[in-house]
């Protein structure tokens, strides 16, 4: 049995700029008491925004939520490319910067909208024979990580001032905006790095709902987390739902295949799986006879109601 006390949810955190986004994971155990937090996608120490943390039986919903759409509004600094991609790391060359047109910043657009391939940054989380590529990076090695295709939905650039440019993205997951700003600078012939990025999207969750490590700490002084804690299947709300009556959903929890009441609209498709009373059960598949299988069917301490 778990403890009525457990917190399952989802937490949309604005994080401060010079955290990394295990200090904030770090900091929430500490301040809510649940050990088991993770998030849905890392911000680099330098960018702000939001940082989607899932609590409890809400971790197990993470590998559907790593890939939401993300978006982004940042700063190029132009003539000068750095060893991270980014004004975190050292500058490596500076070169003058060329008059920038709008037809180019519209042609720019062009051309790096899409399905693409990208070169992650050498300091980048990415795992290299198992280590992580910045730790590769500090300790000397010099190594160019292979391209790896990504999805840029939307892209916007503006002047900012003399030498920089202002961008805001849309796009898919693992897309690095620090390599885009450097692909960018390069394309103008004078080298770039991204000067601050700030993320106000991923998915559905964005800013406006985004709290901070302080106002959760009152919240735990005040017995008002829940005011900030989204239940599970927000996180899923894209999935079509399914429906089993109880005695179905009690098999389900035990690995059992079983038959449901109003199958999801896309068969084989991940769906959220819902019994009678609108309890939420957790992931299934759903066959095209309508057979349900449990993929991830969560144990929470308080039910989530479908609505």
């Amino acid at each position: 049995m778990r403890a009525a006390s457990a917190l399952d949810g989802i937490i949309v955190m604005d994080k401060p700029a010079g955290w990394t986004s295990h200090d904030v994971v770090a900091k929430a155990r500490g301040i809510t008491g649940q050990r088991r937090i993770g998030h849905t996608g890392t911000l680099d120490p330098m960018a702000t925004g939001v940082l989607v943390l899932c609590l409890g039986q809400a971790t197990r919903l993470v590998e559907y939520m790593t890939a939401h759409d993300k978006r982004y509004e940042g700063e190029i600094v132009l003539g000068a490319t750095t060893t991270t991609d980014d004004a975190e790391g050292e500058i490596l060359l500076r070169r003058p910067v060329p008059p920038v047109v709008e037809a180019q910043l519209r042609e720019l657009e062009r051309r790096f909208r899409g399905y693409l391939s990208q070169r992650p940054p050498a300091y980048s989380a990415i795992k290299v024979d198992g280590i992580r590529a910045y730790a590769r990076a500090r300790a000397g090695e010099e190594r160019q990580l292979p391209e790896r295709p990504i999805t840029i939905h939307e892209i916007a650039l503006a002047p900012l001032s003399p030498g920089r440019l202002r961008v805001a993205v849309h796009c898919g997951p693992g897309t690095y905006v620090r390599s885009l700003a450097r692909d960018i600078g390069e394309a103008l012939g004078c080298g770039a790095h991204l000067g601050s990025l700030r993320r106000t999207h991923v998915g559905r969750f964005s800013l406006t709902g985004a709290t901070t490590l302080n106002a959760i700490a009152a919240h735990v002084e005040n017995g008002t987390l829940e005011e900030v804690l989204l239940q599970p299947d927000e996180g899923i709300a894209e999935f079509d739902a399914a429906i089993v009556d109880h005695p179905r959903a009690a098999k389900l929890r035990f690995g059992a295949v079983v038959a449901g009441l109003v199958p999801a609209a896309r068969a084989t498709l991940p769906a959220r799986i819902y019994d009678t009373a609108g309890e939420f059960v957790g992931v299934g598949s759903v066959a095209e006879n309508g057979e349900i299988r449990g993929v991830k069917v969560l144990n929470l301490a308080k039910p989530v109601t479908f609505s």
